[in-house]
């Protein structure tokens, strides 16, 4: 199913004389996309896959479904494993601060950058959708041209993103994300992995610091 975006009207009860209405955007694809404003989401992306395994963010992975599937992508040894090139790490990592500043499309709390895939946490300031269709598109071109495959495919289009409830589930997200490349094994602690938020403000370069 794809067509425009379906705007769904909510009733948030504040007293027991008041109400106030709010409007969440839904729309489906191969996922579910549940976007209110002024919320924080948990996004995840991946390269492209050569063949069928773009199954993998393609089913609706909530809680440990998720986890499991995240797991495969850390522990993939096939298929396109492009930020393994430090060189590409690092320019997909300085557009997603790019996109704080300057491009002010967002704010970015936490994220991650793997060998095959991207987690981010962020509060949009701009429709989500506008956020990661400028974000991917921009990073597939830095990388595709460090990569010497100019015009070609880079990221999976779809995205999956969770709609954060609640600072309890900020702080949880936050730590699942700075604590990917310590779980997958590829730094002892998460301020030793440079592509990440852990990371990038241990290196006392320019980040945006989350106030939790």
């Amino acid at each position: 199913m794809w067509g425009g975006a379906v705007r769904c009207q909510f009733l948030r009860r504040t007293s027991l004389r008041r109400r106030h209405q709010f409007f969440v955007t839904f729309y489906v694809r191969r996922l579910p996309h549940w976007q209110p404003p002024d919320a924080d989401f948990f996004v995840t992306w991946r390269l492209l896959p050569r063949y069928s395994a773009r199954l993998v963010l393609a089913s609706a992975p909530h809680g440990k479904a998720f986890v499991a599937l995240d797991r495969q992508l850390d522990t993939a040894d096939s298929g396109p494993l492009w930020m393994k090139n430090q060189e590409v790490a690092a320019g997909v990592s300085r557009i997603l601060l790019a996109g704080v500043s300057p491009w002010q499309l967002y704010e970015l709390l936490a994220w991650v950058v793997m060998a095959n895939h991207v987690h981010v946490l962020l509060r949009p300031r701009v429709s989500l959708r506008k956020a990661l269709m400028n974000v991917k598109s921009a990073s597939a071109r830095a990388a595709n041209a460090i990569l010497g495959r100019t015009g070609q495919p880079f990221w999976q289009d779809e995205s999956y993103d969770h709609w954060v409830r609640g600072d309890r589930e900020r702080a949880s997200i936050t730590s699942y994300i700075e604590h990917n490349p310590v779980t997958a094994g590829l730094a002892p602690v998460p301020g030793d992995y440079p592509w990440s938020s852990a990371g990038w403000q241990r290196m006392a370069l320019p980040h945006i610091c989350a106030q939790m």
